[in-house]
């Protein structure tokens, strides 16, 4: 066995003292896109113990007025992608045509979409118990031009 040298030992103190500071400094200042060197908000908050909870989907309505979930199995795209870009898709409500584009990718033979949103399932929430109550909320919305 080989024993380490003072250069390797000083080397590897660098290495550490660097870890660390990165850790210390992305803890106190970093944000989620810092990860692993910053913190993941995820998994250190929670919400109110009264707040509604989120629950985000995509569906689109065919020209036949047939409302279909447009999940990863019918268009590809996970609902992380959606909800990751949804100021985007916000800002400019165009970029849903996308998502119908990839629906008619995979489903050819079924009737165009002629209408792609992005609704949030607002779920009661009371002492940190749901209620069973919810209300939907259309946050962005894309129409086709007839």
């Amino acid at each position: 066995m080989e024993t380490l040298t003072s250069h390797g030992r000083a080397g590897r103190l660098v290495a550490t003292a660097l870890g660390v500071g990165l850790l210390l400094a992305g803890t106190l200042l970093g944000l989620d896109d810092h990860f692993p060197f910053g913190p993941f908000r995820m998994y250190s908050t929670s919400p109110p113990a009264n707040a509604p909870a989120p629950d985000t989907r995509v569906e689109g309505v065919d020209r036949t007025g047939t409302v279909i979930a447009l999940g990863q199995d019918a268009t590809g795209i996970r609902r992380a992608e959606i909800e990751g870009q949804q100021a985007r898709y916000a800002a400019d409500p165009d970029r849903l045509r996308q998502v119908a584009e990839a629906y008619a990718e995979r489903h050819p033979d079924a009737p165009a979409l002629v209408e792609v949103r992005i609704v949030i399932r607002w779920y009661g929430i009371q002492q940190g118990r749901p209620t069973g109550r919810w209300t939907d909320e259309t946050a962005v919305r894309w129409v086709t031009i007839r």
